[in-house]
């Protein structure tokens, strides 16, 4: 008997430290254990995160407002010739890319829009007063509309591709917006001094 007693002392002394030791190592484990990261959310098959859909959804629409921007200087009369080239330019280079960004969100399972309608003024979008204006404008007045709307247009996409570079993780998408700032920015350039000429 009395060698049980000894032996349980014995146990006692040795599971005492273990549980204690246990016990602190739950108490750490939620900060060493690494959180998933959002990156991972958005599909299983692609490197998007939520910003590089929301930035895809945000900029078809804002694509689609340059394009409609085009065509209606591409439909009036007495047009510069430098201005209709940009025109042509600006709907040539957006359209495609419009396709790009739908093919993305059917391979990530995002829809096309999301819930980022409304973000006029924001992003550089026109307002449905100023598309009107520049649809009923004719020759300089017509020209000056669009190259202000188009400025403030291209430098909203310029920000977005900047916050998406910042934030993105899939690397197509990160492509498309240096492509997007490069462009568009040297448009930008162009327009200011077509503008100041």
């Amino acid at each position: 008997m009395g060698g049980i007693v000894l032996l349980m002392k014995k146990l006692a002394r040795i599971a005492l430290p273990l549980a204690a030791g246990l016990a602190l190592a739950g108490c750490q484990s939620p900060a060493a254990t690494p959180s998933p990261t959002p990156s991972t959310s958005a599909s299983a098959s692609s490197a998007a995160n939520a910003a590089d859909v929301m930035f895809t959804q945000m900029m078809i629409p804002h694509h689609e407002q340059a394009v409609v921007m085009s065509d209606a200087m591409l439909a009036k009369q007495g047009i510069s010739a430098e201005v209709t080239t940009l025109a042509t330019q600006i709907k040539n280079a957006q359209q495609p890319e419009i396709d790009q960004m739908r093919g993305w969100l059917k391979a990530w399972g995002a829809s096309d829009h999301g819930d980022h309608h409304g973000h006029t003024g924001m992003d550089g979008m026109l307002s449905e007063q100023e598309l009107n204006a520049l649809k009923a404008a004719q020759g300089k007045e017509a020209e000056k509309l669009f190259l202000t709307g188009m400025i403030q247009h291209h430098e909203g996409a310029v920000a977005m591709a900047k916050e998406v570079q910042a934030k993105g993780s899939d690397p197509e998408v990160k492509k498309l917006a240096e492509a997007i700032i490069t462009s568009q920015q040297a448009e930008i350039d162009q327009m200011k001094k077509l503008l100041n000429g």
